[in-house]
């Protein structure tokens, strides 16, 4: 048999290295649009401790670009920026829950190469959650991009495909997407009522101060990016899966149906595994004001919603168990 250089195995070892979803606009991304309608709602809070404009020379201070109101509200291009190592926390009007698929998505500026949609200048960061603002639970983060020469500040792009679970794997108006089932099995985590986000800026050196993946892989991204607007760059984050304002959402959960939905006049809310006891539906808009709040003692109940404004509302239902169901309708 033949021998197989040295090159052609590490020519084989980097075409099996795993893909991830490629950049926003190619077939399977995962990124999710500004304008999705699957959005509940956006981070309204957020605290940043700035990182440094070259962790290698201090001296150089930290960077200054943007103001923490960017990285509140909607996705609109307005940045906060994190320098190396800058870590920023961020609450929402009510916790996020553990729904099917993504539950919350990070926005950060990147653009596309204008040659080749593939590839984007990025800025990456780790995703951590934590359920009561003390403990936080990071994502596990993959990075395949290769290691051998340091991306520099600027004037080069990346393969989004060869990053998973990091924030700024998209370009701007595209957030990444996370999935709170990943870390359903933490312990001190509670999926369905995450309280706060923690974005960390991924200092891409490829030598000293180095960040890792989760499999101790050294994240490639642009350093030093040594200027007052440095790091990664917070646009904002945008929620998925939200708990109607002053909810949260047991561990413990409900059987509920609600349709149709989209409604136009009247909805059905049924609970298939009712136990005859006592149940309490209550209704609330998307900023938390409650319009019903009703109890109810059958297994099938019809609401009419007619006169409510056309709209996205919170429906929360529980039980004298500790049960808990949380939703939302969409009313035409």
């Amino acid at each position: 048999m033949k021998k197989i250089s040295t090159i052609a195995l590490l020519l084989l070892h980097l075409t099996t290295k795993a893909q991830y979803a490629p950049q926003a606009g190619l077939s399977g991304s995962t990124a999710i649009s500004a304008t999705s309608t699957a959005i509940d709602g956006w981070a309204n809070t957020c605290t940043v401790q700035r990182g440094y404009i070259d962790i290698a020379n201090p001296t150089l201070g930290r960077v200054t670009g943007g103001e923490e109101v960017n990285g509140t509200n909607a996705a609109d291009g307005g940045i906060l920026c994190f320098g190396d190592s800058g870590v920023a926390t961020l609450t929402f009007p009510a916790a996020i829950y553990n729904g099917a698929g993504p539950d919350f998505a990070v926005f950060e500026n990147g653009f596309t190469d204008p040659a080749n949609g593939a590839m984007a200048f990025l800025e990456l960061a780790f995703v951590e959650v934590s359920s009561d603002g003390i403990n936080y639970f990071r994502f596990e983060a993959n990075s395949n991009t290769p290691t051998n020469t340091q991306i520099p500040g600027s004037g080069v792009y990346m393969d989004a495909s060869l990053i998973n679970n990091l924030a700024g794997k998209y370009v701007s108006q595209y957030g990444t997407p996370f999935d709170l089932e990943e870390l359903k099995d933490k312990t001190g985590l509670n999926v369905n009522n995450i309280t706060h986000v923690r974005v960390v800026d991924v200092v891409g050196a490829v030598g000293a101060h180095s960040s890792r993946d989760k499999d101790n892989n050294i994240i490639n991204d642009p350093y030093p990016t040594n200027f007052p607007t440095g790091g990664f760059d917070l646009d904002a984050v945008a929620v998925l899966h939200m708990n109607a304002v002053g909810v949260t959402v047991s561990e413990n959960k409900l059987l509920v149906s609600v349709y149709p939905n989209p409604a136009t006049d009247y909805i059905t809310i049924n609970i298939p595994e009712f136990n005859n006891s006592d149940y309490y539906i209550k209704i609330a808009t998307i900023t938390g004001n409650t319009i019903l709040s009703q109890l109810v003692n059958v297994a099938t109940t019809t609401v009419s919603i007619a006169d409510y404004p056309a709209g996205i509302y919170y429906i929360s239902i529980s039980n004298n168990n500790g049960q808990t169901w949380v939703g939302k309708v969409v009313k035409q």
